[in-house]
């Protein structure tokens, strides 16, 4: 029975969605109550208090189309936020799918960390300006992926540009989409591995600069569950046989486009924490490691002065 059918005749939003969950829970997926709500929301185009209004309403074949495909592709392993097409980033709605990785939780204590670090640096926090103003300082996410870190950066701190850059075409065809998005007037984008897709103007100006790097190893990439290695990108996952390759070229580079105060804010894999903490003390007077919201060491901070 296709979703939305029922005896008798056609079956409403809200039996769309019991039935999903029936679905995705005999697939084994245990949140599956819960995915059942974000697939139906999606495929209905309404969410939240809108959501409540139509679900007495009948799914219209498109939908229902549209529900039984999404439905398939859970039952299949697909991720959730692929399913969907979207997920939340520290109050951002982005399109994502399998040319970037998911955003994570882990990855928005990144973004808060290097936040009280621009606030350290005298960058003041708050709301994206109404009239875009002159900037007054440059930061830099790399290897931004689907843009979600630059665009948190830009939302809240309103006196900066930003830098977003990738080496991947596919995943810039996503932050450009999200920026477009998000309206975010202050970011932009440069193709390139790390530090080679910026500017040369910008070598010793850069007060922040913000990464998510791969950090997976060959061997662990094994490992991984089916639902992160078969769908996410293995060039956003998986840096070498150690794990550490990319952060160590962030940190060797590093120094030379940061300003004089400025600061390298990373994500790190929690058991690689005192090995990439040693290669920072190599070039920077002070590094601190803080954790992530389950206390485990997640985010790597080298300052180029000693606070």
């Amino acid at each position: 029975m296709a979703v939305g059918d029922e005896a008798g005749g056609a079956a409403t939003w809200r039996a769309a969605r019991v039935e999903i969950a029936r679905r995705l829970a005999s697939a084994g997926i245990e949140t599956a109550d819960v995915e059942a709500r974000w697939i139906t929301e999606q495929a209905s185009g309404y969410s939240g208090a809108e959501w409540l209004d139509v679900q007495a309403a009948v799914p219209n074949d498109r939908a229902r189309l549209r529900l039984d495909a999404m439905c398939a592709r859970r039952v299949a392993g697909e991720p959730l936020q692929y399913v969907v097409g979207a997920w939340s980033f520290r109050g951002l709605d982005l399109m994502v799918d399998e040319r970037v990785l998911i955003p994570r939780p882990e990855t928005e204590m990144v973004v808060e960390v290097a936040l009280q670090e621009a606030s350290r640096l005298g960058y003041r926090r708050g709301p994206r300006p109404v009239m875009p103003a002159p900037s007054r300082g440059v930061v830099a996410d790399l290897g931004t992926g689907s843009g979600a870190i630059a665009l948190a950066l830009e939302a809240e701190l309103p006196e900066v540009e930003v830098w977003a850059t990738d080496r991947s075409e596919d995943a810039l065809a996503v932050a450009r989409a999200n920026l477009a998005g998000c309206g975010a007037a202050r970011v932009r984008l440069a193709a390139g591995s790390w530090f080679d897709a910026l500017p040369v103007s910008l070598r010793g100006t850069i007060d922040l600069i913000v990464s998510n790097p791969p950090y997976v190893t060959d061997a662990e990439y094994a490992t991984l569950p089916d639902e992160v290695a078969r769908y996410e990108p293995h060039g956003a996952l998986v840096s070498g046989p150690a794990g550490t390759e990319a952060q160590e070229h962030l940190i060797a580079n590093a120094p030379q486009w940061l300003s004089a105060t400025g600061v390298l804010v990373c994500e790190i894999a929690p058991h690689q924490a005192e090995t990439v903490a040693r290669m920072a003390r190599g070039g920077f007077p002070s590094v601190d490691v803080y954790p992530d919201l389950t206390g485990r060491p997640r985010v790597l901070v080298a300052r180029r002065l000693d606070r």
